[in-house]
């Protein structure tokens, strides 16, 4: 499977809740709800909450989160591939993201040098 990266720098194909809806797991969807239910505080996470074929774009099934997400909403309006590609990189909102998952800053930086070239 090709490696998704979604706007913020995560990798799609790789988180758990992506894996068990390719694989229509629902066990592992549960796993996953139950999981995130601890882990982020957040009472209300269900299996069906969970289901995600990928941030990226308009179509496919989106993780609960996506509706809100700043990160996203900004990327899709401005039209790019992901934070990257855009002219305002290192912005407040991603900025204040890589402060929780500093390996989506490692990343981007990674490909933002690729595009510098």
């Amino acid at each position: 499977m090709a490696e998704m990266i979604a706007y913020c720098g995560l990798i799609c194909t790789d988180c758990p809740a992506y894996i068990a809806t390719q694989a229509n797991d629902r066990a592992a969807l549960e796993q996953v709800a139950a999981q995130w239910r601890e882990e982020f505080d957040a009472p209300g996470l269900t299996a069906e909450s969970v289901i995600c074929d990928g941030c990226l774009g308009m179509t496919g099934r989106k993780f609960g989160h996506c509706s809100e997400c700043k990160i996203r909403a900004c990327a899709m309006a401005r039209g790019v591939v992901n934070c990257a590609h855009c002219d305002d990189y290192g912005c407040e909102t991603i900025t204040e993201f890589f402060g929780f998952v500093p390996e989506a800053r490692t990343r981007l930086d990674g490909i933002r040098a690729l595009l510098a070239g």
